[in-house]
């Protein structure tokens, strides 16, 4: 009954004409970023921080704008896999191989009003596991200390990489990168400037915000200046028509059972550190295919249960990685990263205290994510005409957009030119580590939790008077190593094989 009255008193927070305004406008930008390729939900945030921070929002609906943009981004992806054969971000690669070939056949309405049910089913079921299972979680974070502390953010860097890792040096490289940024400042300890060169506006340390803003939004930007005039201007490729747009009830009738085996594969992918919706997205469609197709006589041809699966895994996924991100402050994506980052800047912390200290914040937020849902399943049916005209949209009008919103935004927020400087050098730096195949989330997972690694290490020694085997004193430490451990060996040992049997799934993607 107390979770009830919570999420009744998050109802009560989220049902403002405010909140509901925000919550509109954010789905429908969200679903626009999804729906352009190479943006995707990390990007999209990242992009409209800024935004968030200029209009004076509070803590409460500057969340509700950006998870509503998380959850219309994973929705949107699907438009150009649908209709381009062009994956939006990476977890709607897999809704390509069935998708396109519908589309393709003549129903590309029927496959994007199917994958915008599915994408409710999974996004809906997995908002209330987050409900359910957040709290359950804080109860057993209460029980964390700082070297279990210590080791839990141990963990996060060890598992972001993800089972299908490209190259887990790469990843370690970037943790340690991210960290060495979190050095920057004035230590908290002593008091003695380090690595500032005797800049006075480095005495408080790199604004992560800034730092975010350039690695995803001003990279991208970077990114086709490098490409332009070439063929990557998707707007030269005309999308498909959309033709019917209602699917009839015997066709969503015949993916239920899909969508209810996808969702649950999806959260828990989502839930698990190292996992993320990509690899929910495989799982749920590489698991129904043997289940359903053993032979691969439909799936892979048009097959409808085949673009149900993916989106309903992907969808639940991103509601799975909230959890660990509010219940004990570690992001289990890249784009809860970014969402963590806004946190801290509304000087909010994330973790067990968040759902005593801040209830009003954490409720509206799970009350908005019920709403928002509801309002993509009515927003992408009836205009989904109108989102995929943004595939139309040339490249050469939509950066400047980005950058205009970067510049301006950051400026707003800081009013201090010496970070505009600081993000172009982070911007660049986005696009050098994408050129080199180095992953970014973990660049920008050091520079938030490191600062907070490191005084749960200071504190931990000091209470033990020196002894560093404090942070193995307890089964719970000893456990969380054993994961941390386990997460960033597993990848190396079979992460080769996720690979290829997801390069050989998603063979034909993007032709």
């Amino acid at each position: 009954m107390e979770l009830m009255s919570d999420l009744a008193g998050g109802f009560a927070v989220a049902l403002t004409w405010q909140n509901i305004g925000l919550a509109l406008l954010g789905c429908f930008l969200g679903t626009v970023m999804g729906a352009l390729p190479g943006l995707g939900p990390s990007n999209g945030v990242a992009i409209l921080i800024p935004l968030a921070f200029t209009l004076g929002l509070g803590a409460t609906p500057s969340l509700i704008l950006l998870t509503s943009v998380y959850y219309g981004a994973m929705y949107g992806g699907r438009i150009s896999s649908i209709l381009l054969n062009i994956p939006g971000d990476e977890p709607a690669m897999m809704t390509c191989l069935d998708g396109y070939p519908m589309a393709q056949a003549g129903r590309a309405g029927e496959a994007l009003a199917l994958s915008g049910i599915a994408s409710f089913v999974g996004a809906f079921f997995a908002t209330w596991g987050l409900v359910l299972l957040a709290p359950q979680l804080v109860k057993v974070a209460l029980l964390f200390g700082p070297a279990e502390y210590f080791a839990l953010f141990t963990l996060a860097f060890a598992t972001l990489g993800g089972i299908a890792s490209n190259n887990q040096a790469k990843a370690a490289f970037a943790a340690a990168l991210g960290l060495a940024l979190a050095m920057v400042g004035v230590d908290t300890q002593t008091g003695v400037p380090r690595f500032t060169f005797g800049e006075v506006h480095l005495y408080d340390g790199i604004d992560f915000l800034v730092a975010i803003v350039g690695l995803f939004a001003l990279s991208e930007v970077f990114v086709f200046l490098e490409h332009r005039g070439t063929d990557k201007d998707i707007s030269q490729k005309p999308p498909t028509k959309v033709g019917r747009i209602i699917p009839s009830w015997a066709l969503v009738k015949s993916c239920i059972p899909t969508m209810g085996r996808t969702t649950v594969l999806g959260f828990i992918a989502g839930v698990l550190p190292g996992a993320g919706a990509s690899l929910g997205s495989f799982i749920s469609y590489s698991m129904e295919k043997k289940m359903v197709d053993p032979k691969g006589e439909t799936f892979g041809k048009g097959d409808p249960r085949g673009v149900a699966a993916p989106e309903a895994g992907n969808n639940a996924a991103a509601g799975g990685a909230l959890v660990p991100m509010l219940a004990l402050g570690v992001p289990g994506s890249g784009t809860t990263a970014v969402l963590l980052a806004v946190l801290l800047a509304l000087n909010i912390t994330p973790g067990p205290l968040l759902f005593t200290q801040n209830p009003d914040v954490v409720w509206g937020l799970i009350a908005a994510l019920f709403i928002g849902n509801f309002m993509l399943l009515a927003m992408n049916i009836p205009l989904v005409g109108l989102f995929t005209r943004v595939l139309l949209v040339p490249p050469r009008i939509l950066m400047p957009v980005v950058a205009m919103v970067s510049f301006v935004g950051i400026y707003g927020i800081s009013g201090s030119s010496f970070d505009l400087m600081v993000m172009v050098g982070f911007g660049v730096l986005g696009w050098v580590l994408r050129k080199l195949d180095v992953p970014l989330v973990p660049v920008i997972l050091g520079t938030l939790l490191g600062n907070e690694m490191e005084v749960n290490l200071r504190r931990a020694v000091n209470i033990s008077d020196g002894d560093y085997w404090v942070l193995l004193g307890s089964p719970l430490a000893i456990g969380l190593w054993i994961i941390a451990f386990t997460g960033f060996v597993l990848p190396i040992l079979v992460g080769g094989v996720v690979r290829r049997k997801m390069r050989g799934t998603s063979e034909g993607v993007g032709d």
